[in-house]
């Protein structure tokens, strides 16, 4: 009976053994690959969420402000030619010789 015990034993020390042996790889693996991805990724030149955000922010801030002048443009040719439309023409002088 004590045989199948210490065999037992022996059986979960090797299981415990192997399952460590697979944690450690598994962790040693996963370093590797994230160090890889982050070598890769730093050479293809790719900006951060934050950079992003940053330039797209100021870019609808001028696409915002580029209507907002379009409007006023529109609005003054407006009222430039309803003032040139209210004005009476007048005839050029010609002179007599």
């Amino acid at each position: 009976m004590q045989t199948r015990s210490r065999i037992l034993d022996d059986i979960a020390r090797l299981t415990n053994g192997a399952a460590g042996v697979a944690s450690g790889m598994r962790d040693e693996v996963e370093t590797l690959v994230q160090q890889r991805l982050e070598r890769v990724l730093e050479n293809l030149d790719l900006v951060r969420r934050e950079e992003f955000e940053a330039v797209e922010a100021v870019a609808t801030r001028a696409r915002e402000a580029q209507e907002a002048l379009e409007k006023r443009i529109a609005n003054l040719e407006k009222k430039l030619a309803a003032a040139a439309a209210k004005k009476p023409a007048t005839k050029p002088k010609t002179s007599k010789p």
